[in-house]
């Protein structure tokens, strides 16, 4: 009868919040209590509420038994499935009246007017830092925590959105396509940066200089060449980069790792650019060509060497290279339209 009246007679004595049902205050008293009664005996993540627990041991069974009726996704909660059928209906409730965006929930129109209004309302108590959404993932950088942890591989992740996004790496799945070509992405933030090669729009513009860049993390790597900031040191000698990729392959220097290998001669490389150009000795492609005389070659660097013999401002370019403990002085004669044929002599 309590539905029908809205009777809430169960008041919480710490925030004021009243309930119909003693049970549901019982629930809603963990939040201030941080009681957290079930756990998962997998990874070790606690939940308040028996639900969250059942919802999460899915991560875990890969158990979806919400179908989509038009295709053939599946989810692991009802509230999922709802979302993905706003995809297609087409139907976008939820309108900026700002800048006349459209969104399919709520939730995420509140998150994007924030970017108008520069409200933050969530703060790191630990490094000060705050945010347009909230800081639960950001708190695990601090402390470690990784919930989300993959059955096939074992990696685990902070956020469930990065564990969902690395399981297509093992099915294969890239459920996000480009309307404009035929590339397909694992996640929408990759679809949403490869739209911006169609475009041709860079929206994030270095202040020091004329570059700009589709993201705006490749933005801030870049500030980096003004601030020479190397935030990236290696633990086994004393050299510093400015990206953790950088830092990963330099790693493999001490470790001897050569994970990409050629599966026609099984030669091993420290990073997936070397194999691609040893590759190109076995298909004989020269993707690299120049526009004066028309010469092509299988690495980029092999091009902008040739070309200083176009660019030469006298006749002969002069350089020194040093050859085992010699130093051999060449001489490259500056290509003419009688002659595009360029060979090394040694200078005299």
């Amino acid at each position: 009868m309590r539905v029908h009246t809205l009777a809430k007679p169960h008041i919480c004595d710490l925030c004021g919040k009243g309930f119909s049902r003693a049970g549901t205050l019982r629930i809603h008293r963990r939040i201030h209590t941080e009681e957290k009664p079930y756990n998962c005996d997998q990874c070790g993540a606690a939940f308040a509420h028996k639900l969250h627990f059942i919802v999460h041991q899915r991560t875990h069974t890969g158990e979806k038994p919400y179908a989509c009726d038009q295709c053939p996704k599946a989810f692991s909660t009802s509230s999922d499935l709802k979302k993905h059928r706003s995809i297609h209906s087409g139907e976008k409730r939820y309108r900026c009246d700002v800048c006349e965006m459209a969104f399919t929930r709520r939730s995420t129109l509140i998150r994007h007017q924030r970017i108008h209004t520069g409200e933050k309302p969530y703060w790191c108590d630990l490094c000060g830092k705050m945010f347009l959404s909230t800081l639960k993932a950001h708190q695990r950088r601090h402390t470690g925590e990784k919930p989300y942890w993959c059955d096939q591989c074992g990696k685990s992740f902070t956020q469930l959105t990065q564990l969902k996004n690395h399981q297509h790496i093992h099915t294969g799945e890239k459920p996000h396509s480009c309307d404009q070509c035929e590339k397909a992405y694992t996640t929408a933030y990759e679809l949403k940066r490869h739209h911006l090669v169609h475009t041709g729009e860079k929206p994030y513009g270095c202040d020091q200089c004329e570059k700009a860049f589709t993201a705006s993390s490749d933005l801030k790597k870049h500030l980096r060449v003004h601030t020479g900031e190397k935030p990236y040191s290696c633990d086994q000698c004393e050299k510093a980069f400015t990206t953790s990729s950088h830092l990963k392959v330099h790693q493999r220097s001490h470790t001897g790792e050569k994970p990409y290998w050629c599966a026609r001669c099984g030669k091993t490389f420290t990073t997936i650019d070397n194999l691609k150009i040893h590759q190109h000795v076995h298909t004989g492609e020269k993707p690299f060509r120049c526009e004066q005389c028309g010469k092509s070659f299988t690495q980029s660097s092999s091009l902008k060497v040739h070309q200083r013999v176009h660019t030469a401002p006298s006749s002969n370019i002069t350089f020194t290279l040093s050859h085992r403990k010699e130093e051999l002085t060449y001489k490259i004669p500056q290509c003419t339209t009688e002659r595009l044929s360029c060979r090394l002599l040694i200078a005299e």
